[in-house]
């Protein structure tokens, strides 16, 4: 029964660790989105993207591994699967045609059999003739006929892909019919003037709690161990100031640490996800105060030039007040570079302070997308310049905002200035339009002849 709202038919991959889950959901994605490997572990948090086959729109989840006998992480993750297949209209279980039946597959099957919901039964890694007459073992699991494919070469996707509109039936049909309009026009995307939020952080500060605090449900896997978010995991939040989109990204070290593939991967969309946000929650773990990582980090968001709220997280753990007091000292000393960004104490866990955020964010956003006319510039630089010359003849002949994010300035001078100079005339331009703590930048250029 087709929904109000019409929403897309939900597609949830799930299966044991180390099957090609990821690969698959990349695959029928049709773009490298999961991070994939060939180690069990990899895939910890949902990820949903919209999917199409022959004119069909469908949601397609990736999970990860279903372990519910495991320790209090794998419990996490497989409370996570539990609750994708819960919302599923079909589920895709993966096994492993190179390998066969193994009791785990056996103990999925038994579940998902319990829950009643449909499930294709996909035999991955059936890259030869040979292993598909050897799928047929997978008959045992009862859940029908098997699918044979290979995620990795894309062998038999689309006929897979032939039984994933066919088991959807008329909620895909009726789906088809009523986007069918929507996709000769325009995609449905996410408006590009939506703002986008970064919570960046070296492992194990709280960004997945303080993600999971701001989106209000347990969207990525939260457990203290380091490294447990892989993928950058983006969420769209309505809020009373517009939508917002937050990018819960992988924890960040030194690079010269990051020797696990996986963890190099995650780190590259990490920084990817910084390059293209409007702004950064950088979280620091406020019992340890900043250490020489943040640093390096805080530089590197620093470099993507977007505005930057420092969050001192875990706050609720520290309970002398001179101790608080040392903290915030150390956090204006070491971060000393990142000029007036805020500093806002929170727990994360707790929720104390996190209500604080959302006017910072707004504050910030809009003055990352700010701009200011021309005639206002020139007369806050003659202004500047009438109150304190450069000295030497040199002064600015011209000035004009020439981009925004960040706010971006070019000054038309008739001789090189002095770097005091070019300082002082920044921070008049901060000042007199309210830049605040957002990044700006001053392009420099002689006037030729």
């Amino acid at each position: 029964m087709m929904t109000e709202n019409a929403e897309l038919p939900t597609v949830v991959v799930v299966g044991r660790p180390n099957v090609g889950k990821s690969t698959l959901f990349n695959r029928i994605a049709g773009e490298q989105v999961a991070i994939t490997e060939d180690r069990p572990g990899i895939t910890r948090d949902r990820k949903e993207l919209e999917a199409e086959w022959l004119g069909v729109p469908f949601t397609i989840v990736d999970t990860g591994g279903w372990m519910p006998g495991g320790d209090t992480l794998d419990e996490k993750v497989s409370r996570q699967v539990e609750a994708a297949v819960s919302s599923a209209d079909l589920v895709l279980l993966v096994v492993d045609a190179s390998v066969g039946t193994v009791s785990q597959d056996d103990e999925i099957a038994a579940w998902l059999r319990r829950s009643g919901v449909d499930v294709i039964v996909v035999a991955n890694k059936a890259d030869n003739d040979g292993r598909e007459r050897e799928m047929w073992d997978f008959l045992a699991l009862g859940l029908g006929e098997p699918v044979p494919v290979s995620a990795l070469h894309g062998r038999r996707a689309g006929d897979l892909l032939d039984v994933v509109l066919e088991r959807l039936g008329e909620r895909a049909s009726v789906r088809e019919e009523e986007v069918a309009p929507w996709l000769e026009e325009e995609p449905l995307d996410i408006a590009p003037d939506t703002p986008r939020v970064a919570i960046v952080g070296r492992p194990n500060v709280g960004k997945s709690t303080l993600f999971n605090r701001l989106v209000g449900e347990d969207r990525s896997v939260v457990h203290d161990m380091s490294g447990t978010t892989r993928d950058a995991i983006d969420t769209l939040v309505e809020t009373d100031d517009g939508p917002i989109v937050f990018v819960d990204t992988a924890g960040m070290r030194r690079r010269a640490k990051v020797d696990d593939s996986a963890e190099y991967y995650s780190m590259v969309r990490a920084l990817r996800a910084i390059d293209e946000s409007d702004i950064a929650l950088l979280v620091i773990d406020g019992t340890e105060g900043v250490t020489a990582q943040d640093q390096r980090l805080a530089e590197r968001v620093d470099a993507a030039g977007c505005p930057i709220v420092v969050l001192l997280n875990k706050w609720e753990l520290i309970e002398d007040a001179d101790d608080r007091a040392a903290k915030r000292v150390e956090v204006g000393r070491r971060l000393a570079f990142l000029g007036d960004s805020p500093v806002l104490p929170i727990s994360a866990l707790t929720g104390k302070g996190v209500h604080k955020l959302r006017p910072l964010l707004t504050d910030a956003v809009e003055q990352y997308h700010r701009r200011v006319p021309t005639k206002d510039v020139n007369r806050v630089i003659a202004a500047a310049q009438q109150a304190q010359p450069a000295g030497g003849g040199a002064k600015v002949l011209y000035a004009v905002q020439g981009a925004t994010d960040p706010p971006t300035f070019t000054l038309f001078v008739n001789r090189e200035l002095p770097q005091h100079h070019v300082r002082y005339l920044e921070r008049k331009i901060r000042e007199e339009f309210g830049f605040g703590s957002t990044p700006i930048k001053l392009r420099i250029r002689k006037k030729q002849g």
